[in-house]
């Protein structure tokens, strides 16, 4: 059997393919058009996005058929080298109802790609992404880790496990809406959504009403927030406790009688003496309390620490293409190239996209959320060597294939780089014949609790003689 584009055949395929019922002939012939015809490819991608935001909305058509309201996907088997229908997900079942949409506020290309659809995905090779953290680190001020100890990422979901803060502040925020924000030195151990333990250290907590119930535990006392504001200060057998707003209860570690501790009031258990009742001291907290202040003005230097850093680059020689997005604006359509002006890349154009506020209150980005989003660039040239890296913002990962980097076709020498739906990194490069190519895949580095924040990513191709 053999299909061109564009044909009656075509169209049976491409349908066939939407209601997972692909012929095994149909398949071979359209991976054939698929692997040789861009515009065919162009369009078989445009049907099944068609397709795929269709059923995701059953009601939009009162009379749909069940089966219609199944997203089905064409998967490759690289052992045959035909297109395989694939099996219904009950996982998209769940979902179907969720809107395919998604934002990338990056500083390179968004466009669509079909070769890792066709030549990598696997029938049960996705995975999860998602992870067992409770917290979220939101702020950081002049911050030094514990050597030895895991760096948190500022916005980075927190696992259960120990904190180990040699000097500044950081704030942590619970899943349950606690927020609690420690002063270093200090130890602290995130046990669950709702509870952590201090070991040592200087900390304020603000507990929501919804998070009424959070708990603290120093080896001497368990203090249980009933939706309030305390301060909490640990040291060797001696442990602070000074509310500052509303009403928390206090229990000797050894076990004993529940004590009462209200607003502008405190305790301090020191060794194994009683609890003593004392008066709140919110002044040892007072760079707690500034901690938003300060964080601030340390994002402003980081700015500028990022400006200075980015001009820097912009010496580099071996720099190709460099797209700082500083001028962006909302009429803007291009896209200035800073690196090297010997390499003679004219800069990008911008097709689509909203110009948006980056990872700084002052700082552009530009944000995709439709098929059509991209920036256009062309690199003169060829190099045998090449390494790309972005900031980007990933808000949903609901398309099985997001690109990142994307050549025109799958001409010899062109690369691909994205990002599957579970997170993984992928990137092809195609050798001198298209059937002579590269892949490369990580594994998953995009969480779900990851979603909203500024990530960077990179990757590096080489060419090496056999």
């Amino acid at each position: 059997m053999n299909i061109t584009f564009p044909s009656r055949e075509f169209d049976e395929a491409v349908a066939a393919v939407c209601h997972d019922a692909l012929s095994d002939e149909q398949a071979r012939a359209l991976n054939t058009l698929l692997r040789t015809d861009g515009n065919a490819r162009d369009e078989y991608i445009r049907r099944l996005e068609v397709h795929a935001r269709l059923a995701s909305t059953p009601d939009l058509f009162a009379g749909a058929a069940a089966d219609d309201t199944q997203a089905v996907r064409a998967k490759f088997d690289p052992v045959s080298r035909q297109v395989a229908p694939a099996r219904r997900s009950s996982r998209y079942a769940r979902q179907r109802k969720k809107a395919w949409a998604m934002a990338l506020a990056v500083g390179l290309a968004l466009v669509a790609g079909v070769w890792w659809t066709l030549h990598v995905w696997k029938a049960g090779e996705k995975k999860g992404t998602t992870s067992h953290a409770v917290a979220m680190l939101n702020r950081v001020v002049d911050v030094e880790w514990m050597p030895g100890t895991e760096v948190p990422r500022l916005g980075a979901p927190l696992e259960p496990g120990w904190l180990r803060l040699n000097s500044g502040l950081a704030q942590i925020v619970f899943y349950s809406g606690a927020r609690v924000a420690i002063q270093g030195p200090a130890e602290l151990e995130i046990i669950s959504e709702s509870g952590a333990s201090c070991r040592r250290g200087r900390l304020t907590a603000e507990v929501p009403p919804q998070a009424r119930g959070f708990r603290i535990s120093t080896s001497q006392l368990g203090v249980e927030d009933l939706g309030t504001s305390f301060g909490l200060a640990v040291a060797d057998q001696r442990t602070e406790v000074h509310v500052f707003d509303g009403t928390v209860e206090v229990r000797p570690a050894a076990g004993g009688t529940k004590k009462v501790v209200r607003e502008g009031r405190g305790v301090v258990m020191e060794n194994a003496k009683p609890i003593q009742f004392i008066e709140a001291g919110p002044a040892a907290f007072a760079s707690l309390f500034d901690l938003q202040a300060k964080s601030l003005a340390a994002e402003a230097r980081r700015y500028d620490q990022w400006r200075a850093a980015s001009e820097r680059l912009g010496n580099d020689t071996s720099l190709l293409v460099h797209l700082d997005f500083e001028a962006g604006a909302s009429a803007d359509w291009r896209l200035r190239n800073l690196g090297n002006a010997n390499a003679t890349v004219p800069d990008a154009t911008v097709v689509g996209g909203q110009w948006i506020n980056g990872r700084w209150p002052e700082k552009r980005a530009l944000e995709f959320q439709s098929v059509s989003d991209r920036v256009r660039l062309t690199v003169p040239g060829e190099f045998e060597s090449l390494t790309l890296a972005v900031w980007v913002r990933v808000q949903g990962l609901d398309r099985q294939i997001n690109s990142l980097f994307m050549s025109d076709g799958f001409l010899p020498g062109t690369l691909h780089w994205l990002i599957r739906n579970d997170g993984v990194l992928g990137l092809t490069v195609i050798g001198a014949d298209p059937r002579n190519h590269q892949i490369v895949a990580s594994p998953p580095v995009l969480m779900l609790d990851q979603f909203g924040q500024w990530l960077h990513l990179s990757c590096s191709t080489e060419t090496r003689s056999a």
